[in-house]
């Protein structure tokens, strides 16, 4: 079974508490403090579309692209009983993949899904996203902090709604934080479990902010001022050169 085949069904149930509004606020900050005019968006690793039907629900036009088809059918979803001003278009390639027709005027990242990116690989994305973003748009994505997925070794946590509950187990070894997931969903009188497993990559933010000035960034910042940042998450800013 492919990574989010079973937990796109319960995503939004088990991420409840994440603070999408906040994120939208925090991109408008960052439009209005790097003064970029913004209209057309990349919501680059979408998930099940929160954040995109977020974002265009207050004017802005959204391209989505998320790797799992079956995330992307919930955001799909998401949009059209939402009923929009604006529908999202939605794109299914992964951050690795990234072929958009045109350009955008912005382009985020968010809850640290570029953490799950290899390290090797962030070149070609940050290639991408150049190509991709006009000149003196802004890109804008978070990443969770070495230390914190160290830490996460070891550990084990439940979450846990009506009729649903989800056990995490953490382990990082060979470089990587490797957390499987055991998904019960109640069925009648009976209970379905599925099983994932992720891969999360700890990202070095003086090299990642490297690679995106060899990739053609400028003004790359490292920052801590966003939803859910500090000790755990740190958010990056770079403006797209000439």
């Amino acid at each position: 079974m492919s990574a989010y085949a079973a937990l796109a069904e319960y995503y939004d149930e088990l991420t409840g508490d994440v603070p999408y509004n906040d994120f939208a606020d925090y991109y408008e900050r960052l439009f209005r403090e790097y003064s970029v005019e913004v209209g057309l968006v990349l919501d680059l690793c979408c998930g099940t579309g929160s954040l995109t039907c977020e974002m265009a629900a207050r004017g802005y036009e959204l391209i989505a692209a998320d790797a799992s088809a079956d995330m992307l059918m919930r955001a799909r979803d998401k949009a059209y009983s939402s009923a929009l001003a604006k529908m999202p278009l939605f794109i299914n390639q992964s951050a690795q993949e990234l072929d958009l027709y045109g350009t955008v005027d912005a382009a985020y990242s968010s809850l640290d899904s570029l953490s799950y990116v290899p390290f090797g690989d962030l070149p070609e994305v940050f290639h991408r996203l150049r190509l991709f973003i006009r000149s003196g748009g802004l890109l804008v994505f978070d990443l969770r902090t070495p230390e914190f997925l160290r830490g996460m070794d070891g550990s084990v946590s439940v979450d846990e709604c009506e009729g649903l509950f989800c056990v995490w187990r953490g382990r990082f070894e060979e470089g990587a934080l490797y957390y499987g997931m055991d998904i019960f969903a109640r069925a009648g009188k009976c209970w379905n479990r599925y099983a994932e497993e992720h891969v999360e990559y700890p990202h070095e933010p003086e090299r990642v902010k490297e690679l995106l000035e060899n990739a053609g960034f400028t003004d790359v910042r490292v920052r801590t001022d966003g939803p859910m940042g500090g000790a755990d998450r740190v958010f990056f800013t770079a403006i797209r050169g000439n």
